[in-house]
C-alpha cells in the first residue's frame, strides 16, 4: 500500500499555517497498524507546532492527535481505535517501571514525532491507542481522546476536595469537557475566559459563573487551559488556603514574577500537567462511554484544516473543532 498517495496537511514553517500536499500511504513499522482516518479533532498543541511555539521534529509533520479510525493492516484489523498524543515510552526508565510512563525522557508523540491524523492514514502501535465503540460518531469521539484525556489528568492534578470550588481559566475544547467531569463529581465551577460565546457555553454546561474577570469566590482549586501565563499569578491569588493550580497545556507563555505571600503562602500549590499515562486514557474512557458528556463541536471538511486551525488562533472555535473526512 506504500506506493498509494493519500491527501494530508502539513506543517509549513511559513506564513502558512498548514499545506496540503499528498505523500504515500504510510507503511507500518514491524509491530504497528495502519488506520484508516474517520475524524481527527483539532487541539491547541496543533496550533503551537504550526506556529513554532512548539518545535517541529521533522520537516513538514502532519499534526493531529485525537483520531477516530479503523484499523486496516496488522493486529486487530477491521477494529475501530481512537488514537491519542502518546504515540510511545520505553517501558525501562524509573518512570515507566513506577507506572509514570507520561514522564518517560524516550517517549515519543503522535502529530509530533511521527506524522498524525490530519490525514487518510497514519500508523500506531497496538498497545498505544484505544478500543472505541461502533455506535457513537467519529465527531464525538474525536475529541475525548485528548481534551478529554489531558483535563482528566488535570483534574486529577489540581486535587480539588470533594464538593470543593473549581475556577477553569481558558474554555475551550478540553475546559469544556472537564468542566462536566467535575460538576458530576458535585464540584461548583466557575469559568474564567475572554470569549463571551464561551462563557455562554459555560453556563450552558451548568457552571455557577462565567466571568472575563475573576471568579466570585475564593477557589480550592484550579486549572489553567488557556497558554497564557499572566494568568498564574491571579489565579493562584484566586485560590483559598491549601488550594492548588494545574497548568494542563504543553505550552505556556512566560509566566510574571510571583509574589511569596500573595500567590504561594498558605500552602497554595503551582503543578504542571505533563501529557498522560495510557491508564489515564482507559480510566477516562470508560467513563466518558459508560456516562457520556456533551461534547460540543465545530466540525470542517478535511479540505478546511487551515482554516480550522485559524479560527483555533482566533477564538472562533465553539467547544472542539473536528475534522471530517469522507
Amino acid at each position: 500500500m506504500g506506493s498509494d498517495l493519500m491527501r494530508a496537511w502539513a506543517v509549513s514553517g511559513d506564513d502558512r499555517l498548514l499545506e496540503p500536499l499528498e505523500r504515500p500511504v504510510p507503511e507500518p513499522d514491524p509491530g504497528e497498524v495502519l488506520i484508516r482516518v474517520e475524524a481527527c479533532a483539532v487541539c491547541r498543541t496543533d496550533l503551537h507546532l504550526a506556529e513554532g511555539d512548539l518545535p517541529a521534529r521533522k520537516p513538514l509533520t502532519t499534526p493531529g492527535h485525537e483520531v477516530v479510525g479503523r484499523v486496516v493492516s496488522g493486529p486487530r484489523r477491521g477494529e475501530r481505535v481512537g488514537v491519542a498524543w502518546l504515540r510511545s515510552t520505553c517501558g525501562r526508565c524509573r518512570y515507566c517501571l513506577r507506572g509514570d510512563e507520561n514522564l518517560c525522557p524516550y517517549s515519543t508523540y503522535t502529530g509530533w514525532d511521527a506524522d498524525g491524523g490530519y490525514a487518510e492514514y497514519l500508523t500506531a502501535r497496538p498497545d498505544y491507542v484505544y478500543p472505541l465503540p461502533e455506535d457513537v460518531p467519529a465527531e464525538r469521539l474525536a475529541p475525548l481522546l485528548c481534551a478529554g484525556i489531558i483535563g482528566y489528568r488535570a483534574l486529577l492534578r489540581c486535587d480539588l476536595p470533594e464538593g470543593g470550588r473549581l475556577g477553569i481559566y481558558g474554555f475551550g475544547a478540553s475546559a469544556h469537557l472537564t468542566a462536566q467531569a467535575a460538576i458530576a463529581q458535585g464540584a461548583t465551577v466557575h469559568v474564567v475566559t475572554r470569549a463571551a460565546a464561551a462563557r455562554t457555553l459555560a453556563l450552558e454546561l451548568g457552571a455557577a459563573s462565567a466571568t472575563a474577570d475573576e471568579p466570585p469566590e475564593p477557589l480550592d482549586a484550579a486549572i489553567l487551559f488557556a497558554p497564557v501565563g499572566t494568568l498564574v499569578p491571579p489565579a493562584l491569588e484566586a485560590l483559598d488556603r491549601g488550594g492548588t493550580l494545574a497548568v494542563a497545556g504543553i505550552h505556556l507563555t512566560d509566566i510574571p514574577v510571583l509574589n511569596y505571600e500573595r500567590h504561594l503562602f498558605q500552602e497554595r500549590t503551582l503543578r504542571s500537567v505533563t501529557a498522560n499515562t495510557r491508564a489515564d486514557g482507559r480510566a477516562y474512557l470508560r467513563q466518558a462511554i459508560a456516562h457520556p458528556p456533551e461534547v460540543t463541536t465545530t466540525p470542517y471538511p478535511f479540505e478546511a484544516a487551515d482554516r480550522a486551525l485559524a479560527d483555533l488562533a482566533g477564538d472562533r472555535v465553539r467547544g472542539a473543532a473536528v475534522l471530517l473526512l469522507s
